[in-house]
């Protein structure tokens, strides 16, 4: 999801520096839980469950890095954030970690003084229509009412698009997934756009998703990931490299079933230093050494947190594609640890 900037720039980056004035990991620490920035709800990604508990794929890192800071996976408080919310939350301190499917862009990274700590979804907007329509293409949508989420650069790309192919279209404006979805299934609206990883999450949730289809255009690079605020280059360092650790964990063969046996020592150099048994890398962020163990422990390395929530296995059914390790055909890439 991408949202464009609802308060003033300047005023989004005079909190983000006031903010991040204090140590946020000695914030977190003296709270003893991590205020994470969530979306509203969307299922496989973050949502609550049954018994109201948060999960999913971006639930699963906010986890992973209360695991690693506090040592306690439940140490979090999730704090749903919409697209015209979520920037002001975290330059205003109220969160210390966005992890709401947003898109790293240029303006959000440099004017809005935020820090983009990595990727941990590479996705691209789509559109997703009911079958009786017959569309096959969304070339074909010239004339339809579409639901997007206000406030959000998804307008841009959805302008921009139609407007290259000489089509119209009449927005229907929505505030949340929730609200999306009712207003499309009520036939508010002949389209539901926004990233692609979220139409399928949302087609997952319909009584019959097979009444729905996703067209095959993709019409922009999302790169989705966490993000923090500028100047507290400590606590940005402690997110990139958990998400970092679960990313070269897969890579390196470790799982949640064999950890405990590596973590015994290997004579791979790079799986010691990852898991606090060589080295000081620990030290280094101002954690102990096993604090990319407790991360892992959550909810296993990236390819088990995928697989686990929105992969091929479960209702929301994404392959990996480009989020396939760099080694398999994906632009999935950590830098080393060492």
């Amino acid at each position: 999801m991408k949202t464009s900037f609802v308060l003033g720039a300047l005023t989004v980056a005079g909190l983000a520096a006031g903010a991040a004035a204090a140590g946020t990991l000695d914030d977190v620490k003296a709270r003893g839980t991590l205020n994470c920035g969530v979306s509203t709800g969307l299922v496989g990604f973050a949502a609550p469950n049954a018994s109201g508990e948060w999960e999913g794929f971006d639930v699963g890192l906010c986890r992973a890095v209360a695991a690693a800071v506090l040592g306690d996976s439940n140490a979090v408080e999730f704090i749903p954030t919409t697209g015209k919310t979520r920037f002001t939350a975290l330059a205003s301190g109220e969160v210390d970690l966005l992890a709401r499917n947003t898109t790293w862009t240029f303006s959000r990274d440099v004017d809005l003084k935020f820090e983009f700590t990595g990727v941990n979804y590479y996705d691209g907007q789509g559109f997703m229509v009911p079958t009786e329509l017959g569309v096959s293409s969304a070339k074909e949508l010239d004339g339809a009412t579409v639901c997007i989420q206000t406030g959000t650069t998804t307008e841009l790309n959805l302008a921009d698009f139609f407007r290259s192919n000489n089509m119209n279209y009449e927005p229907v404006p929505i505030e949340t997934n929730a609200e999306a979805q009712q207003q499309y299934l009520a036939g508010a609206c002949d389209v539901y756009t926004t990233d692609a990883s979220g139409l399928a999450a949302t087609r997952a949730t319909f009584e019959n998703p097979g009444a729905h289809v996703v067209l095959p255009e993709i019409i922009s690079k999302e790169p989705l990931g966490p993000l923090v605020r500028h100047g507290d280059n400590n606590w940005g360092d402690i997110v990139r490299w958990t998400l970092n650790a679960l990313i070269t964990a897969e890579e390196l063969g470790v799982t949640s079933a064999n950890m405990a046996e590596m973590a015994s020592g290997t004579n791979n150099p790079e799986i010691n230093r990852l898991l606090g048994t060589e080295g000081t890398l620990g030290e280094m962020l101002g954690l102990d050494a096993e604090w990319a163990q407790r991360a892992l422990a959550v909810g296993g390395n990236y390819g088990e947190l995928f697989e686990a929530n929105i992969g091929a296995s479960t209702p929301i059914g994404l392959a990996r594609g480009l989020n396939a390790q760099w080694k398999n055909g994906g632009l999935l890439y950590s830098p080393p640890f060492r």
